[in-house]
């Protein structure tokens, strides 16, 4: 159960900073989707991926919080270091700097994405003792 907490604690620690940054960036592009849009879209897959990792702990659930805690903090990653231009409906987000929020976000989402893997592989142990249904 401490597992499934934490895991679910790093994905609302990381919904909590995107859902606190996202009016602030929405100006960026108000043509396509924008980048609070995204930060919102982000919170809400990561609130889900952690209520279902708290309240069923199975492999699919830690699976859909390693996918959003990971995809999260490669983003946040590449568009520190890389500055990728608009594409499509997608801003450019490139943000070469480091700020508390912006920090807390991406250690949360490494650690995030760290537990949930850890979670897939125990329950994936704790699957396979399970005896066979007759």
């Amino acid at each position: 159960m401490t597992l499934r907490i934490l895991t679910a604690l790093a994905l609302f620690i990381d919904a909590g900073v995107h859902i606190h940054l996202a009016p602030g960036y929405q100006a960026g592009n108000s043509a396509g989707i924008g980048q609070g849009n995204l930060f919102l879209l982000e919170s809400a897959a990561a609130v889900l991926a952690g209520l279902w990792v708290l309240l069923r702990g199975s492999r699919a659930a830690y699976a859909a919080a390693f996918v959003v805690a990971l995809s999260a903090f490669v983003a946040v990653v590449t568009y520190r270091y890389v500055n990728i231009p608009a594409f499509g409906p997608f801003p450019a987000m490139y943000e070469p700097i480091w700020y508390f929020e912006k920090s807390l976000s991406a250690v949360a989402e490494g650690a995030g994405a760290v537990l949930a893997a850890i979670g897939f592989a125990r329950a994936g142990r704790r699957s396979s003792r399970s005896p066979a249904p007759s």
